[in-house]
């Protein structure tokens, strides 16, 4: 069975405009905004992302990471948000929001609950000019060159761009905060990994 050729032709250029995607990314890296974002989510005591669509699910990418180097962290869905779950956060907690177009109606109304609870804002957008991103402390710009489908609408490149960025944040905080390798082990003893990084048989 074969499928068509013009289908192999889209999934090899799939491959091209992401990576093309990641390697302009490094051209819009602000070390300042940067610096800020990882000094924010080092200090805080719990930290929170928010999206809707394609940006939630990395949003609870995002959660797991932080969970990962012992950063108390939850995906807040905008729904639950505002339906009691912010009780989550506190004077000095972190929210980090997600929104390509940084227009998405939803986040607006958690974004004033978490200014007037004095909890620190991070918005991830492509739009800075936006009114999530002008309501954010920190800005971390998201460069998105097109989508990978030939209609230029599935959430593909944008998802794999927003997943950088919390990569990169990741990475800066296991250095900043001195995370070590056997306090991962403690926490994920489980399968490959644990079994690699707690140095048993498998």
């Amino acid at each position: 069975m074969s499928i068509k050729a013009e289908s192999i032709k889209a999934a090899l250029a799939a491959y091209e405009i992401e990576r093309d995607c990641i390697d302009k990314m490094r051209d819009y890296f602000n070390e300042t905004e940067f610096s800020k974002a990882v000094e924010i989510l080092a200090a805080a005591p719990r930290i929170a992302a928010s999206g809707c669509g394609h940006s939630g699910i990395i949003c609870r990418h995002f959660a797991h990471l932080m969970c990962c180097i012992e950063r108390p962290a939850r995906f807040i869905s905008p729904a639950e948000a505002v339906h009691g779950a912010t009780g989550f956060l506190q004077d000095g907690d972190v929210m980090v929001f997600a929104s390509r177009g940084g227009k998405t109606k939803e986040l607006l109304p958690i974004m004033e609950i978490c200014k007037r609870k004095g909890v620190k804002i991070i918005t991830v957008t492509e739009n800075t000019e936006s009114e999530l991103a002008k309501g954010a402390d920190v800005v971390l710009k998201q460069y998105v060159n097109r989508e990978t489908d030939k209609y230029n609408s599935q959430g593909t490149t944008s998802s794999t761009a927003l997943c950088m960025i919390f990569h990169t944040l990741q990475t800066a905080l296991i250095e900043e905060t001195n995370y070590k390798n056997e306090q991962f082990a403690l926490i994920h003893p489980g399968g490959a990994v644990g079994a690699r990084i707690n140095k048993k048989e498998i």
